[in-house]
């Protein structure tokens, strides 16, 4: 009996295993994000507030008492063995900004949307900000260090972006275009897969980065009605999103007529 070969099997399905409860974690997040609120004279009750922030400080929580624990470091060990030592795919450094093309490219061939671009891209701004401000804050105080490497590691900055990013897409599509809204979440999710499988961070790092940015977004939609600036409402205006990927370079083109 070859039991070098029964070992790997193990550590291949560890890792199919590990993608597996992740990409269910998402689903019940963005599951539990669709319970909607009837209350009409109390917008920003506790009731709703609360069903906003259970799944993302669930995550938080999670992931905060899994940190340092000898089961993320086995897994870790577990998942290096499966895909091997050498093992690097950069999927993360550019999918997490799939969302943001995802949703702007939607606007342009015309997908019904929540909001206005201009709302869209402040939201989305906001989102970007505070969860870039909390993840690195941190990342700062809390010591833990990478596997291997000696910068910071808790929590997942590639992880929380994309899950903001992520956030805002299914906020503007879920009503509209419920397959375009949750496909963020199965890249995010993608995302926090590939930075432990690069060997880039611990799992808690990506269950608390995901956390964060899930949580960041609800509450930027939850109080959105109470920043309504939005110049270009009484124009008639039209703008095209062209993405951009050359090598080590991404962005967007815009152009707008007013």
């Amino acid at each position: 009996m070859d039991f070098s070969n029964m070992r790997k099997n193990k550590r291949k399905y560890w890792l199919i295993y590990w993608i597996f409860i992740f990409l269910n974690l998402i689903t019940f997040s963005t599951t539990a994000q669709t319970v909607k609120d009837t209350t009409i004279a109390k917008p920003f009750g506790g009731k709703r507030v609360l069903q906003k922030m259970i799944v993302p400080a669930t995550l938080i929580l999670g992931g905060s008492i899994l940190s340092g624990k000898d089961f993320e470091k086995e897994f870790q060990t577990d998942v290096r063995g499966a895909v091997g030592e050498n093992y690097e795919f950069k999927f993360g450094d550019y999918a997490r900004y799939v969302p943001i093309v995802q949703m702007y490219t939607a606007d342009a061939l015309g997908v019904k949307s929540k909001n206005h671009w201009f709302d869209q891209t402040k939201n989305l701004a906001l989102a970007i900000v505070v969860t870039d401000f909390i993840t690195f804050r941190l990342k700062n105080w809390i010591p833990k260090k990478r596997p291997g490497q000696v910068t910071e590691s808790f929590p997942s900055a590639h992880t929380s972006f994309a899950f903001a990013n992520a956030g805002v897409l299914y906020q503007e599509f879920k009503d509209t275009s419920p397959f375009l809204a949750y496909s963020g979440f199965g890249i995010a999710a993608a995302t926090g897969a590939f930075r432990v499988i690069n060997n880039t961070h611990w799992i808690s790092d990506v269950i608390v980065g995901a956390g964060i940015g899930i949580l960041v977004t609800n509450l930027i939609y939850l109080f959105d009605p109470i920043i309504k600036w939005n110049p270009f409402l009484k124009k008639k205006n039209s703008f095209v999103f062209i993405p951009r990927f050359d090598q080590d370079q991404y962005g967007l083109y815009l152009t707008m007529k007013y």
